[in-house]
């Protein structure tokens, strides 16, 4: 049986503000990735979020970002030295934990958040910190990443558990990164587009980039945006269209192996 997981960013309102729609998503996807205060989130959304999320029956994630509420964890913060970096994440992953466990459940993955991440892909230093934090707070989490990245194969090095995730929602550039959001095309807002994308990449396990060069990619899950208007209209496309394809949803904690 051909299995995928489906996860999506979110627990990213604050105080009064909401971002997204998390309790329609928390219908339809299997993992979530829930901010964790710096980028986004709060600890009473953190809780909403997690407490739906055991509801539903949905993977719980630690989504931590820099330290950046004004630009939502898009911008990027260089020079930060890679020991402090690790401190961040690692109180990020432990305020996740101590809202999950108040409420009877665990955190299962890791997913760095926006330029973290992309800043990470390519620095193996940044890559190196994230890894020591993880492997330092908990090691038994399931590392999310980006196939194509240096993060991806320091993380291998380190012995964790790696699953790699493609975007139903971004292009690619032709090295196998996601191509930069100031660029024309690099969101994708159609769910019938998005749909078909994902099911064309997951049967033939490549990446189309921009160019329409196809890279080979190990894919265990799918990532929808949660910050959008469209997420939730692409979410349940998404899925449907696996669904119709043959494949079954599965949270990455329930997965025998990873690809």
């Amino acid at each position: 049986m051909k299995t995928i997981d489906l996860n999506s960013d979110m627990g990213e309102s604050f105080g009064p503000y909401t971002m997204g729609d998390d309790a329609a998503l928390l219908e339809i996807v299997t993992s979530a990735n829930v901010a964790c205060g710096f980028h986004a989130g709060d600890p009473l959304v953190m809780r909403d979020t997690v407490t739906k999320a055991i509801s539903e029956q949905v993977d719980i994630g630690a989504h931590p970002g820099f330290m950046d509420l004004w630009g939502f964890g898009r911008r990027q913060i260089p020079g930060q030295r890679p020991e402090d970096v690790e401190q961040i994440i690692a109180y990020q992953i432990g305020a996740l934990q101590a809202v999950a466990r108040m409420h009877g459940a665990r955190v299962t993955h890791f997913k760095a958040h926006g330029a973290l991440g992309n800043m990470a892909a390519v620095d193996e230093d940044l890559s190196m910190a994230i890894v020591n934090a993880v492997k330092g707070v908990a090691p038994e989490l399931i590392f999310v990443i980006p196939p194509y990245s240096l993060t991806e194969r320091v993380a291998e090095r380190a012995g964790l558990k790696v699953a790699r995730e493609i975007f139903a929602d971004r292009a690619y550039d032709d090295s196998g990164y996601l191509l930069s959001r100031k660029l024309p095309g690099a969101v994708i807002h159609d769910p019938d587009i998005a749909a078909q994308r994902v099911v064309d990449m997951v049967e033939s396990n490549t990446i189309t980039t921009v160019s329409g060069k196809k890279l080979p990619v190990l894919i265990d899950s799918i990532c929808v945006h949660g910050d959008s208007a469209e997420s939730v209209a692409m979410a349940a496309r998404v899925k449907a269209e696996l669904q119709s394809n043959g494949w079954q949803l599965e949270p990455l904690s329930r997965r025998q192996a990873f690809a």
